[in-house]
């Protein structure tokens, strides 16, 4: 029997009207050969991790019938361990993903009547999630680098005073880092809180500082990473922050009862205990992304410098028509960023060649 919904459509239904018009976020999630497009680590955990994960798991399976640890106190407790900087563990929060973590920052600081500055073009679900949290989006601009002018960023803070300011360091989808004194001039200059997200710090160069370095003294400023990217543990769902303990307090008012499921925990901490290995790939990715780099710029093509494991280039007259030459080939990259770009995250020497073939190919037929 076919269910009749009388035809009722999203458009029928009492959405709230800042929602009206948008879309959801979402890469493609395409079955091809060679997926370049979702920034993932290409390296999986070994079997003895996997193991230890199972090991894990199998003990933890045994408790089940009773709610996680609420505050995942000693996950926490590793996270800092694995960040330094004396940090304690009442200074970290976790929870699924780095976007419910800025999800639960804007839910506290953020609301009906403040806004958020970010600085595009940068991660896209910066902006989704502060208008889900019904706060005001304010976009401000970077430079033609993809960098921050220190003194345009104070000026639009002036000028808006917003209530949140982003600042992504190594920048999606560009993999522009930003000098500390950008950000300690826009911790100075904001009336609110200040988000420095981190997501892509371990793949930064050698010799990059994290904003970690400038938690003492800035009770208003909160570092966020995951275990997404450079940890290779994207299924686990485990983003983090560092902060003030009175900032992971005011999170807690927000957060929902038991968040981080029992598993989810027992994996993230085997995660951690792994961290040499899983880490291990982080300077092969960090040279095939120079290499990258290079390759592209020596055919001619505009690329932003990278920190990140990821690298945006162009320019491209019409770019759907190179990202579906690509995906003809069996390579799928991101249509993302400024009209003219496009995005490829780093994968392993095989895919990388099948991307740098399949490009030249593409460039080829299209005379560029």
């Amino acid at each position: 029997m076919t269910l009749d919904f009388g035809g009722i459509t999203l458009a029928d239904l009492p959405i709230r009207d800042d929602l009206r018009g948008r879309s959801p976020y979402g890469a493609p999630q395409i079955d091809v050969p060679v997926r370049l497009n979702t920034n993932e680590n290409p390296y999986p955990p070994s079997p003895e991790l996997a193991a230890d994960v199972a090991e894990a798991v199998r003990r933890d399976a045994l408790t089940l019938n009773r709610y996680p640890d609420r505050d995942a106190s000693a996950l926490r407790a590793d996270l800092a361990d694995y960040l330094g900087h004396d940090l304690t563990p009442d200074q970290v929060w976790a929870a699924n993903g780095s976007n419910e973590i800025l999800q639960q920052i804007l839910q506290v600081f953020g609301g009906a009547g403040r806004s958020a500055l970010g600085f595009e073009p940068s991660y896209s679900m910066h902006p989704i999630i502060t208008v889900g949290t019904a706060t005001e989006w304010i976009p401000g601009a970077r430079d033609e680098d993809f960098g921050i002018d220190p003194d345009a960023a104070v000026a639009a803070i002036e000028r808006h005073r917003p209530d949140v300011v982003f600042l992504t360091s190594p920048n999606n989808p560009t993999g522009t880092a930003l000098p500390l004194e950008a950000i300690e001039r826009v911790a100075r200059a904001a009336p609110g809180m200040v988000i420095v997200d981190e997501a892509y710090f371990e793949f930064a160069r050698t010799g990059t500082p994290s904003a970690l370095t400038l938690l003492p003294g800035n009770p208003r400023l909160i570092v966020t990473r995951t275990m997404s990217k450079a940890f290779a543990m994207a299924g686990t769902r485990l983003g983090y922050l560092a902060a003030h303990p009175a900032v992971v307090e005011a999170l807690q008012l927000v957060r929902l009862p038991y968040h981080l499921s029992t598993l989810t925990q027992a994996t993230a901490r085997v995660a951690l205990a792994h961290a040499k290995e899983l880490l291990g790939t982080v300077d092969a990715l960090r040279a095939e992304r120079d290499a990258t780099v290079d390759w592209l710029r020596a055919r001619g093509l505009d690329v932003a410098d990278s920190d990140a494991n990821f690298v945006l280039f162009g320019r491209f007259a019409d770019r759907r028509a190179v990202w579906e030459g690509l995906l003809e080939h069996g390579v799928l990259i991101r249509e993302v960023g400024p009209p003219e770009w496009l995005r490829v995250s780093i994968g392993t020497g095989e895919e990388m060649a099948a991307f740098r073939a399949a490009l030249t190919a593409v460039l080829a037929r299209e005379g560029a």
